[in-house]
């Protein structure tokens, strides 16, 4: 049922983003269109339109993640891969305006940390989805910078009126190719002996560097809950 008014609110609300934005006005807007319950829509959605754009943002992650899955990218070099990721995570976005006006609400600096948090995620699917096994310090470059190129792949996009979007998934190209230059370049000078000495320090801290641990989730059977104060005799 609340899965159901989810939905039912940020369809209603996609219909009133490019004229007010992610906004107050949106968000009541959504709730009177959708016929949800007050109540039911604050409980799902505590900060309103905020919270309805990081919905929108994460329905485009799921739709990704659905045809990552179906798709057979196995015969593909891995670049080629991460580009096709990226491209079919675009391709998911059915509001372009929404995008904009997303861009727009997460530039303000109370909400900046909400979307980066997003980007990262978007990355973090990315690498998942392929399979990365990385446990490193990799884990956070990878992700690092593949936020780097979503980000700016989107912010090229939203001005690209080429047909099929064709001039954004040459940009996108471009900018993956650089990032393959770079971790040409590390490899090589982690290859070079005397480069290699004087990176030992900071590669021996890297190497200390470790992927966050995957919290285990409270709800599966098997995990110890502590009791609230209120259990307690």
């Amino acid at each position: 049922m609340s899965d159901d008014a989810r939905d039912q609110l940020l369809d209603a609300a996609l219909m009133h983003v490019p004229f007010d934005g992610w906004s107050e006005s949106t968000f009541k807007a959504a709730i009177e269109d959708s016929d949800v319950e007050t109540p039911l829509a604050h409980a799902l959605f505590p900060r309103g339109a905020v919270d309805l754009a990081i919905a929108f943002h994460k329905r485009g992650d799921a739709e990704m993640v659905k045809r990552l899955k179906a798709e057979n990218l196995m015969s593909l070099r891995f670049r080629d891969r991460i580009a096709a990721a990226v491209r079919f995570r675009i391709e998911a976005i059915e509001n372009k305006e929404a995008v904009r006006r997303g861009s727009s609400l997460f530039a303000l600096p109370q909400y900046a940390g909400d979307g980066a948090r997003l980007i990262w995620g978007t990355a973090d699917l990315i690498w998942n989805t392929l399979g990365d096994t990385s446990e490193d310090y990799n884990w956070y470059t990878k992700r690092a910078t593949l936020s780097g190129v979503y980000g700016s792949t989107i912010l090229f996009w939203m001005g690209d009126d080429s047909e099929g979007s064709h001039e954004t998934w040459a940009f996108l190209d471009r900018r993956i190719d650089n990032v393959m230059q770079f971790e040409k370049v590390k490899a090589q000078i982690n290859d070079n002996p005397v480069a290699s000495r004087l990176l030992a320090g900071p590669n021996w801290l890297l190497s200390k560097l470790k992927k966050p641990m995957a919290m285990p989730d409270p709800d599966l059977p098997g995990h110890w809950k502590p009791s609230s104060g209120a259990d307690r005799g």
